[in-house]
């Protein structure tokens, strides 16, 4: 465990956000963050840039310098892009060198805006909640339209409901459907996004933290699956509210712009979580469930004569990497020492 908190405030919470060339939308997170009243007793921010090498870590120790907010906030810059897990687990090493054993870690993408009492809520619903080991944000567009955000875990059902998208087989298939039917108030869900996800730093040390050979995507189901098979529950709580601003930091989920190929690690992760909780055989079965789910979305669109909007060459790429020979290095409950990386070159090492 780190030294105790310099100051004689308790610290009971630390804030994590990853940087990847994302500098500007990282600052407007931190002058949300800064907003008087916005950050609860004890809360201190980490700043991880994850390898940018474009300037960022010099422009953010700046602005956090020049806006006043040292006093809770640290910058810590890598010199690689290890991912989206890779830079949260530093930024928790950071934290707790610097400050001790937060009660609560909140991960928080770049790419957010906290409304006034987001962060207020959560921490209240955690106390409120002994059983709960996570929870999630309400995650909204700039004029308050809810996005999706609370989930059930992936199935080899889901998959085939989430690529056909057909109504009818959408309401046989309701029970297993990945997006959740949230309402408002705190609801027991699968997983939430790791756009905004506060987690008990107890169940961070009983579970591990985040598992590092996801680069970006699936890890936050990863780490939510494994809380809930320790015995902890998950809570989508719609009073934290969060703007998201979709797309901004990967690209890959950019609203009413034609989607790019979708990137290898999307593939790589994805078959990671199937094989690391579910097995081979498993995986086989969620993986023809795609492929069949997707064939019947591209003909409904074809004999509609529209576009599928579907990311380019993306059967083929997911083929490509069905057939791969699966690879498990990583353990099995997440990781928080240092190994070399795998470098690319997303437009961050975030989710959302």
């Amino acid at each position: 465990m780190g030294k105790a908190v310099e100051s004689a405030e308790e610290f009971r919470l630390a804030v994590i956000i990853v940087n990847y060339r994302t500098a500007d939308l990282v600052i407007d997170c931190l002058a949300s963050l800064n907003q008087p009243g916005v950050m609860p007793a004890g809360t201190r921010v980490v700043v991880v840039e994850g390898g940018s090498g474009d300037g960022s870590a010099a422009r953010l120790a700046d602005a956090i310098t020049a806006s006043g907010w040292s006093e809770r906030t640290t910058l810590l810059a890598l010199d690689v892009n290890g991912g989206f897990a890779y830079g949260n687990n530093r930024g928790l090493e950071r934290a707790r060198a610097l400050h001790g054993e937060p009660e609560y870690v909140l991960f928080l993408n770049p790419d957010t805006v906290v409304r006034p009492t987001a962060l207020h809520e959560l921490v209240e619903f955690m106390d409120m909640t002994p059983s709960a080991g996570i929870a999630g944000s309400l995650l909204e567009d700039p004029d308050g339209t809810p996005q999706a955000c609370a989930f059930r875990f992936p199935s080899a059902v889901a998959e085939l409901e989430s690529e056909a998208r057909i109504g009818l087989l959408s309401r046989l298939l309701h029970r297993w459907r990945v997006l959740e039917d949230v309402g408002d108030r705190p609801v027991q869900v699968g997983w939430v996004s790791g756009a905004s996800l506060m987690i008990r730093s107890s169940v961070l040390r009983q579970i591990g933290s985040f598992d590092e050979d996801y680069f970006l995507y699936y890890e936050e189901v990863d780490l939510c699956l494994r809380a809930t098979r320790a015995g902890w529950t998950c809570h989508h709580v719609p009073q934290s509210r969060v703007v998201h601003l979709v797309g901004r930091s990967t690209g890959v989920t950019s609203r009413n712009v034609a989607l790019p190929r979708r990137p290898a690690y999307w593939f790589q992760s994805r078959k990671r979580y199937f094989l690391k909780h579910h097995g081979a055989a498993y995986t086989a079965l969620a993986d023809v469930g795609w492929v069949v789910g997707h064939l019947v979305f591209r003909a409904k669109h074809l004999l509609r004569g529209r576009s599928s909007g579907v990311p380019p060459r993306i059967l083929g790429d997911f083929l490509r990497h069905s057939l791969a020979r699966p690879r498990l290095s990583g353990p099995e409950t997440g990781s928080t020492g240092s190994r070399t990386p795998y470098i690319a070159a997303p437009s961050k090492p975030g989710a959302g």
